[in-house]
């Protein structure tokens, strides 16, 4: 790296269930939606963002490809650069409900997984089943998608991964932001138990537009919106439904705009100060794409002043956090 490193604190480190002992994890998913993700991407972020990431965030689905790969196991253990993974499993070789009832094909996956996680990566990561579910959800007797299939069968993923040895996936039940989903009466079925969740996940991004998801932080992350059952925020109800889990922003990043773009730098300076008003968040990984599905991109470095923003950002005392993987 070509850039002075932030000190890290002597003060704040990886605890039990990978939270932090004070601070907040700061990580990345590098080279979203191209065809360079992996230790290239993450090399190149860090560089340009002078800063080492300490959540290297990879994405799988099926039942062909054990995780983590050789290539994720070397990103964690880079020499003097520890990184804590995080991986997204997406279930794809049945639905929801027969997973739930023990699926040959998964159960026979999950055995080999647990298995090979046991025998090549002991350290505790942080582990997605199907993130953003209610995107999927088809709450329709018999489709074998309804928000309690969805429940049952991440119980069913996690429950069987640590009693085959995998007991060092630290679970992360990853929701969307999205309100619309949240007000349906439906959602809080989706909730799998405290004992198979370890932290609450929220995907949230910024829009540089005026419209949904633009304003400052608190207003893109904690959104609300009236109705017949008003919602008071993710925030809000993640502190008051389940008290005791931690908050990740498991993917959050602003879009750009040609139209404001100067929305992205100011959006980043003031979140150093904003952040400090939801102190139940204990990590943010940013999702790096130059184009999703939409087109939309989040780089950091879409502008000067953007990528400017976001290295000093990276830089607050409250994002240093020493990664302290527990066996």
């Amino acid at each position: 790296m070509t850039d002075v490193q932030p000190s890290r604190s002597r003060h704040c480190y990886t605890g039990h269930n990978l939270v932090p002992t004070c601070g907040i994890l700061w990580g990345v998913a590098p080279g979203a939606h191209t065809e360079s993700r992996g230790p290239s991407a993450l090399a190149r972020f860090e560089r340009k963002t002078g800063r080492h990431q300490a959540i290297y965030h990879a994405y799988h689905g099926g039942t062909r490809q054990l995780f983590p790969t050789e290539q994720e196991i070397r990103i964690a253990h880079q020499p003097g650069q520890r990184r804590i993974l995080f991986l997204n499993w997406k279930p794809e070789s049945a639905s929801w409900a027969k997973i739930a009832k023990g699926d040959r094909r998964t159960d026979a996956f999950l055995d080999r997984l647990a298995v090979h996680i046991k025998k090549n990566f002991p350290e505790q990561f942080f582990f997605a089943v199907h993130h953003e579910g209610e995107n999927d959800v088809r709450e329709k007797a018999g489709s074998g998608y309804t928000a309690r299939d969805y429940a049952a069968m991440y119980r069913h993923v996690i429950k069987r991964l640590r009693a085959k040895g995998a007991d060092n996936v630290v679970s992360v039940l990853v929701h969307m932001t999205y309100v619309p989903h949240a007000q349906k009466s439906w959602f809080s079925q989706m909730y799998p138990g405290d004992d198979v969740v370890d932290w609450i996940g929220l995907d949230t991004y910024a829009y540089s537009d005026p419209g949904y998801g633009h304003g400052q932080f608190s207003e893109v992350f904690n959104r609300r919106l009236e109705g017949k059952r008003a919602w008071p925020g993710f925030y809000n109800w993640a502190s008051r439904k389940h008290p005791g889990k931690p908050l990740m922003l498991a993917e959050w990043g602003v879009w750009s705009s040609k139209r404001n773009p100067r929305y992205k730098a100011e959006f980043y300076r003031r979140m150093g100060s904003e952040i400090r008003e939801f102190p139940r968040i204990k990590a943010m990984v940013q999702f790096e794409t130059p184009s999703n599905q939409k087109g939309q991109d989040s780089s950091v470095d879409s502008t000067p002043a953007a990528l400017d923003a976001y290295r000093k950002l990276g830089r607050l005392p409250i994002f240093q956090v020493a990664v302290t993987p527990r066996r």
